[in-house]
């Protein structure tokens, strides 16, 4: 999917329509030792011993087939004139954004 690298859009802040930059923000990565990780369980021991280990006994592919093959992109538009920032709210589902 193609975008260009500035758009004319509404700024909710400046409440106009003003010239805004088309950004592809990254992602990031997911921290390891975050609440449902599996590193932060693994160093309270939970994946050792005898008997079911619950979500961790389950198999590594169990959803073969049924995962999507994109995700739904987030774009960010930055206002030229009071250079804040906005996402769009609903992303489209594409493999690749391709800004000009």
């Amino acid at each position: 999917m193609k975008k260009p690298k500035k758009t004319n859009r509404y700024c909710p802040f400046c409440k106009k329509k003003t010239e805004q930059k088309v950004k592809e923000p990254s992602s990031g990565k997911a921290s390891t030792l975050k609440r449902g990780a599996k590193q932060r369980a693994r160093l309270r021991g939970s994946n050792r011993g005898i008997g079911n280990k619950g979500r961790f006994s389950r198999m590594k592919n169990q959803a073969k087939g049924k995962r999507k093959t994109t995700k739904k992109t987030n774009i960010m538009y930055t206002c030229t004139v009071c250079k804040k920032s906005k996402y769009q709210k609903k992303g489209k589902r594409t493999s690749k954004i391709v800004i000009e």
